[in-house]
């Protein structure tokens, strides 16, 4: 009852501490998705499209995806007539950058910098994107999409009827982070309490030390993988209380996760769009795995020469 107990009351102070970002961030965003502010941005975006072999109007979904979420991209994607490759380009995008201003914000509350985390999925994104349209010569005919609906939902007029909207999304948005954090919470707690995090440790080990991170990050990388960036965040919120996570552990998760995130949703909600949802997966997992290894490599060998400065200096005087 006291395991119960304490991981009741550990998610709900993790619902609060993301809850005060997801709400705010949510509502602003939602009220711009009713106004001309998205359109002149993908207005604004369409010029670049042609680089990274997609046309002007793709930019929609793109902003609506980084904006809103995968969903929104989604939706407007199947209102398009785009081929295998260009629907397979907006995927591999969307799925290293969605929903960027709630989960980048979420990662500032563990301590990430933002500017970093909207660095490397934006990079991710665009880089992969080139890469795909420079490399790949096929897909080109046209996307079949499955039984998806891609109509809008009612038109929104006035500024009431906007925060209206946005309160309620902002608010759904917080009931939907609490009923996965809170069980989640619980789950980990117990978990800990029976000793079993420390075999699921272990066990996780082989792949963590792969990447150069601490067992201690497992937990995190798990919650991330399988639930997404902002729930991972909130995990590791309560392991740099409990578990003292380093600051290199830290940035190193977040690398993973940033690139590699809620993989069972994320991947299976591309399916009615028509394209080969395992290559997807595949680009993700292998991108987060050398993204981190190689991120985890130069910050050894950086701490290793200011090591070798210190005792230089130290020798010197």
């Amino acid at each position: 009852m006291n395991t119960l107990k304490k991981g009741l009351l550990v998610g709900l102070q993790t619902t609060w501490t993301l809850g005060k970002v997801i709400f705010p961030v949510t509502l602003i965003v939602t009220i711009l998705g009713h106004t001309p502010v998205l359109d002149w941005l993908a207005a604004f975006l369409a010029p670049a499209m042609g680089y990274i072999g997609l046309r002007g109007e793709a930019a929609i979904p793109l902003v609506l995806g980084n904006a809103l979420n995968l969903y929104a991209g989604i939706g407007a994607i199947l209102t398009m007539e785009l081929t295998v490759k260009e629907v397979f380009i907006l995927a591999v995008m969307l799925s290293f950058s969605h929903n960027l201003f709630i989960e980048s914000a979420v990662a500032t509350k563990v301590g990430i910098r933002m500017s970093v985390i909207l660095a490397v999925r934006l990079g991710l994104a665009f880089g992969s994107a080139f890469l795909i349209h420079l490399l790949w010569s096929g897909g080109q005919e046209i996307a079949q999409y499955g039984f998806v609906s891609s109509s809008a939902g009612p038109e929104i007029h006035g500024w009431l009827n906007m925060v209206g909207d946005g309160l309620w999304t902002a608010a759904v948005g917080v009931a939907q982070l609490a009923l996965i954090v809170i069980p989640l919470m619980i789950l980990v707690q117990v978990m800990k309490d029976l000793n079993w995090l420390q075999t699921f440790s272990k066990w996780m080990s082989p792949f963590t030390k792969v990447l150069g991170i601490r067992e201690n990050t497992s937990t995190t990388l798990a919650s991330g993988l399988l639930f997404g960036l902002a729930f991972g965040a909130g995990v590791m919120i309560q392991a740099i209380k409990e578990d003292g996570v380093k600051k290199k552990d830290l940035y190193l998760v977040f690398m993973f996760l940033v690139a590699c995130h809620a993989v069972i949703e994320d991947t299976l909600i591309f399916i009615p769009l028509g394209i080969p949802v395992w290559p997807l997966l595949i680009i993700r997992v292998v991108t987060a795995v050398l993204l981190t290894i190689a991120v985890a490599y130069i910050w050894n060998r950086l701490e290793k020469q200011e090591a070798l400065k210190r005792k230089e200096a130290t020798y010197g005087n």
